[in-house]
């Protein structure tokens, strides 16, 4: 039996009967591509794809790599651990379809098991439930913002691996109601993609600072020169037109205030900071909004 075999008529059966793809909000990719192979003299080195990721509640939980019934179990779990490390997932299996082989990235705890474990279960793995209140609300958020779709404008944009860790981690601090967070990736690997898409899953959740869910958030996306600003502004065009405002001193000026109209703001600091008062004196106008009037500020 070869692995194609081994998949169709043993593991993809077992993995049913576990309640992948059965229970409500499970799901199993397959065939999923995480890199597209390292660049290299001559091209691209070799692709990485998990023979399947394990998704339940819109977050992807386990890797299972395939092998065949005529291999003994253990010559997946090498790629087992590289692809769940690849995608900073805590749980994977190497299978042949007669034996399971799970190993948990956290602990080190490895061995062969009976079954998957359920989506419920590999969820409570991951994520254990808290009396404490704030990891109450937490979760709550985690399926809030999970609940909500990448935005990939028709399939024209596809995340990156990296990215929609980055982004997967950021949103698991803004749920704990951490204030401070910190994402360093390098030029040309997507900061402005990564932004967009935490602003769109906060934004579609209706998440503020008081986590009431009554309004949408405003955000505040603050760079140091007018091309980022505006690279950023034409990013987010996913969003409706009266969602986004530039914010402009000629435009502040010929108002007299500055702009409250919208939920994504765009600006530089050098605006922020100019502005002069009734006095004559320098006034910047960011001191014109109240210290609370952003939920959520991105400084690229």
């Amino acid at each position: 039996m070869n692995e194609a075999e081994t998949r169709a008529e043993l593991i993809d059966p077992k993995l049913k009967a576990c309640g992948w793809g059965v229970v409500e909000g499970s799901k199993i990719l397959r065939e999923y591509s995480i890199t597209a192979g390292k660049i290299q003299t001559g091209g691209r080195g070799k692709k990485l794809t998990a023979d399947y990721v394990l998704v339940y509640k819109g977050i992807k939980l386990a890797v299972v790599e395939a092998k065949s019934a005529e291999l003994p179990v253990g010559e997946g779990v090498m790629q087992a651990k590289q692809y769940a490390q690849k995608l900073h997932l805590e749980t994977t299996y190497s299978s042949n379809g007669l034996e399971i082989y799970q190993i948990c990235m956290k602990t080190g705890e490895e061995g062969l098991v009976q079954d998957f474990l359920s989506p419920e279960k590999l969820w409570e793995k991951s994520f254990p439930k808290s009396e404490n209140t704030a990891a109450g609300q937490a979760d709550i958020w985690r399926e809030k913002f999970a609940a909500i779709p990448f935005e990939t404008k028709s399939g024209s944009w596809e995340l990156r691996y990296y990215q929609e860790i980055a982004i997967k981690n950021a949103l698991e601090a803004i749920a704990a109601g951490r204030n401070r967070i910190l994402l360093t990736l390098a030029t040309g690997t997507g900061k402005t993609a990564i932004a967009f898409q935490i602003a769109w899953k906060l934004f579609q959740t209706r998440w503020n600072l008081k986590q009431d869910g009554n309004r949408r958030p405003r955000i505040l996306f603050l760079a140091d020169r007018n091309i980022l600003a505006d690279q950023a502004y034409n990013a987010f065009s996913a969003f409706a037109e009266d969602a986004l405002v530039r914010i402009k001193p000629a435009e502040i000026r010929k108002k007299g205030k500055v702009p409250t109209n919208g939920s994504i703001f765009f600006t530089i600091f050098q605006t922020f900071m100019s502005g002069t008062g009734a006095d004559g004196e320098p006034a910047p106008y960011f001191g014109d909004y109240p210290p609370d009037y952003f939920d959520f500020i991105v400084i690229d």
